[in-house]
């Protein structure tokens, strides 16, 4: 198996995994100004796409 000529450099290294980073889930805002994560039910509200899904007690 070959071996590596010379030695990477941190900043190449941390190049490449800088390229995997987290990111951050997007949201959406509702009519009412809050926000929630889009393709989802509304965990408060308990609707999807405007039309209530899901019976929410209070």
């Amino acid at each position: 198996m070959g071996q590596p000529k010379r030695k990477h450099s941190k900043q190449r290294s941390r190049k490449r995994r800088g390229a995997n980073r987290y990111a951050l889930p997007q949201l959406a805002k509702d009519e009412d100004g809050s926000k929630f994560r889009p393709h989802r039910v509304h965990p408060a509200t308990g609707t999807y796409r405007g039309r209530p899904v899901q019976d929410v007690e209070l």
